[in-house]
């Protein structure tokens, strides 16, 4: 029971995080909406960097490890950040799906959203990585502080499109 009330106060704080990245990226980050196109690209910039950082500390998990350096099945550390690289690839790519469109239908707040969110991404990732490897129900944070933004900006896009 310890592990889901854990569990359940890092997903808490990550709809916390998720509310306060929004919040912070439509009143204090004011960007032109007419470098739209440049401000998506940079918004995945922080994020890229990030997985960047995860494939070359496997691949150095790899080339350190004789069991593993010739494909050999991970284990251990190196198992932790094969799974985090999956879970940050599958996030990435909902972000790059949802990101681009939220940031044309949110209007004037779409440039300053997004490129919070890209630099948000990237810390909840970073988070998630550590608590992973810390223990397992601290990873629960740094999902859910990646996932839900990504989730709210969708919503909030949604609405501003319906109303």
């Amino acid at each position: 029971m310890e592990r889901r009330r854990a569990i359940a106060i890092g997903m808490g704080a990550g709809v916390l995080w998720a509310v306060a990245v929004l919040t912070v990226g439509a009143i204090w980050v004011r960007l032109p909406v007419f470098a739209l196109m440049p401000t998506i690209m940079t918004a995945f910039l922080a994020p890229g960097l990030v997985m960047a950082a995860m494939v070359g500390r496997l691949a150095q998990r790899r080339f350190f490890d004789d069991a593993i350096i010739d494909g050999g099945p991970l284990t251990g550390a190196a198992e932790i950040d094969r799974r985090v690289l999956v879970n940050t690839t599958e996030q990435l790519v909902l972000a790059i799906c949802i990101w681009p469109a939220a940031a044309v239908m949110l209007g004037e707040y779409g440039p300053g959203v997004i490129v919070t969110l890209g630099v948000a991404f990237a810390l909840a990732r970073v988070a998630f990585w550590a608590g992973y490897h810390l223990a397992p129900p601290l990873r629960a944070f740094g999902f859910a502080a990646s996932f839900y933004p990504t989730v709210l900006v969708a919503l909030w896009a949604l609405w501003e499109v319906a109303t």
